[in-house]
């Protein structure tokens, strides 16, 4: 209990047993607080006076097996009987927890029971300056009522072992610097009590076993331990996760496909067009002038695919295709998933190296004349490292083209072993990781990217085949074509429906995923880049241009210079009116899909977009 700095104070403890002759007596402290003024002014005279007081008030009340109490004072035959050790140590402790200013009170009550000492109970009354008969009579009464039930809690236990009457007595607990006491009741002891309320409390090993099989037969569900029960709530999401969101996620990746194939059709007909007008322009006013932005940066482009299609020209296809088919299949994967992690990196990286020259052109597009030279210097060195950049790209892309076709050409069953190895890779590298709903929609836009990479693989196998395949080959390379765009289309959905699934993604956020697309398609809002698809065709054009190149050459005809040179002009027109023509169909169609997309969203409440 803690003592009070003014009124009456009252301590009721229990002290262990006193038997331990062992025990060193207990100093006194100047800083007792109760002690701790006397001790300061302490003289002779008032050092006697605690004497007599000691002698006035110190005596012992002991509780027989009968319950009454019997008050013994120190001067009885029977402490005398004590030793001189037991004496000096109870007299110092009474000297510790009763010596005090003003006057005290001490009673000390010893508990036995079956010949057992339980310790002693004292009650130490200390006098302060100024004393209350409120106080003194309210802790009398507290005084009274303690006894008197813990001599029915000692009587009550008179006919039980000792190891049960001493788990009845209270246990501290300490909790910061409060005494909590904790009891333990008798109902929570009592094992016939607790086997009556709980029947099933005994374990299946002690029960009998045609009882314990009739029990798991009646009791319901026989999978109710190990299954949960689930809800409408869960229903829907199975059915989100078979067939809502995966219609949604293909539409998304096939519209993201064909604006990536728009961008590279772009890439191969919009921009040189652009160029020649741009120089036309320049020829036609006989003057120079300064270049717009986007003039700056259509001739950035065109010197950047010049130079990756002149550098890969320069490549032995042959020698690459029979050092990778040289290798074993294991080695193929681990080739593979090389050039493909790479990829991912240069076409981020690549993304942001055009962004940063489309910044330097416009800088140089309106800069003023004292600053003419340093973002000249600029746009030149932002130049520089596009064409590194996407020339490293472009073999990397040509390397992994060229591995795919090992794959096909061989006949061991290369393919499917790559198909599964690098597509089941894919799952466990993605499913089984927290995302975001952006970062779901960035991975949505790398497959529909990656699905345009392979089909510019299989661009580049169809003309490997034409050139050095022998027999009917039209018909294998149909079948391996399929196989390849069904397994990465089923892991795709595998992959998707099990990342909504584990992340709590709604059909609904795909829908919201392709408006974004549309919106980009319609130049709604280009700057947010967070939703936008970034797309660097120039990589893959230097591929395509590379392998289509010689099969244009294999099928010139082998006459005089001139007659060759004209069929080469009539390929390449019919070639950009068939560009041109592809290009004019996927754009026109792309923007009637984005703006009918895009009105029925207004038009439709957004709860209601799932409901496609």
């Amino acid at each position: 209990m803690t003592v009070r700095s003014t009124g009456r104070k009252l301590s009721f403890e229990i002290l262990s047993s006193l038997e331990d002759d062992s025990l060193p007596p207990i100093p006194r402290s100047s800083s007792d607080p109760i002690s701790g003024n006397d001790s300061a002014e302490s003289s002779p005279k008032r050092r006697r006076h605690r004497k007599k007081k000691k002698k006035k008030h110190n005596k012992v009340e002991t509780i027989p097996e009968n319950g009454d109490p019997q008050f013994t004072s120190m001067e009885d035959p029977s402490w005398a009987s004590c030793d001189e050790g037991e004496r000096s140590i109870f007299e110092n402790r009474l000297n510790y927890f009763g010596g005090g200013g003003g006057g005290s009170t001490v009673v000390t009550q010893t508990v036995q029971h079956n010949g057992f000492s339980f310790g002693k109970l004292r009650q130490r009354n200390v006098n302060g300056s100024s004393i209350d008969s409120t106080n003194d009579e309210r802790s009398s009464e507290t005084l009274a009522s303690d006894k008197k039930s813990y001599v029915e809690e000692v009587s009550s236990s008179e006919n039980l072992p000792f190891e049960e009457v001493q788990n009845q007595f209270p246990r501290s607990e300490t909790n910061g610097n409060v005494v909590v006491t904790r009891l333990d009741t008798e109902s929570s002891l009592d094992w016939k009590q607790l086997m009556a309320d709980d029947p099933d409390f005994l374990s299946a090993e002690t029960r009998s076993p045609m009882k314990y099989f009739t029990g798991e037969i009646y009791g319901g569900v026989s999978l109710r331990s190990t299954v949960a029960s689930g809800n409408d709530v869960e229903r829907e999401r199975i059915y989100d996760m078979i067939f809502r969101l995966p219609w949604r996620c293909e539409v998304l990746l096939h519209t993201g496909f064909f604006v990536c194939v728009n961008s590279f059709l772009s890439l191969l007909t919009v921009m040189p067009i652009r160029v020649l007008l741009t120089f036309w322009d320049a020829f036609k006013h006989r003057q120079l002038r300064r270049p717009s932005s986007s003039e700056l940066s259509d001739l950035a482009c065109f010197l950047v695919l010049a130079s990756g299609t002149i550098l890969l020209g320069r490549t032995d296809i042959s020698l690459i295709y029979h050092m990778i088919r040289g290798q074993s299949t294991i080695k193929l994967y681990v080739v593979y998933n090389i050039l493909e992690i790479f990829d991912r990196l240069c076409q981020s990286f690549c993304g942001d190296v055009f962004g940063a020259l489309f910044s330097s052109a416009a800088g140089l597009a309106v800069s003023p004349p004292e600053k003419l030279r340093f973002c000249a210097w600029r746009f030149v060195s932002d130049l520089a490292l596009t064409m590194v950049a996407s020339i490293l790209h472009s073999f990397i892309l040509l390397a992994q083209a060229i591995t795919l076709s090992t794959c096909i050409v061989a006949h061991n069953n290369a393919l499917l072993a790559l198909l599964v190895s690098n597509n089941f890779a894919e799952i466990k590298s993605s499913v089984f990781k927290r995302f975001s709903k952006d970062n779901i929609h960035g991975l949505v836009y790398a497959d529909a990217i990656e699905r345009f990479h392979i089909s510019a693989f299989l661009v580049s196998v169809l003309a490997q085949n034409i050139l050095e395949a022998e027999g009917p080959w039209l018909g294998n390379f149909i079948y391996n074509a399929t196989m390849v765009f069904f397994c990465e289309m089923m892991i795709d959905i595998i992959k998707h429906s099990f990342l909504a699934k584990f992340n709590g993604i709604r059909p609904i956020a795909y829908s919201e995923f392709l408006q974004a697309l549309c919106e980009q398609t319609l130049n709604i809002r280009p700057e947010d880049r967070k939703t936008n698809l970034t797309f660097v065709p120039i990589a893959p054009a230097c591929v395509v241009i590379r392998v289509l190149t010689p099969v244009y050459a294999a099928h010139l005809p082998c006459s005089p210079l001139p007659w060759r040179v004209m069929w080469m002009v009539f390929l390449f027109v019919i070639t950009c009116i068939m560009l041109t023509s592809l290009k004019v169909l996927i754009g026109m169609g792309l923007r009637k899909h984005a703006t009918w997309y895009i009105n029925r969203c207004r038009r439709r409440n957004s709860s209601h977009l799932h409901n496609d």
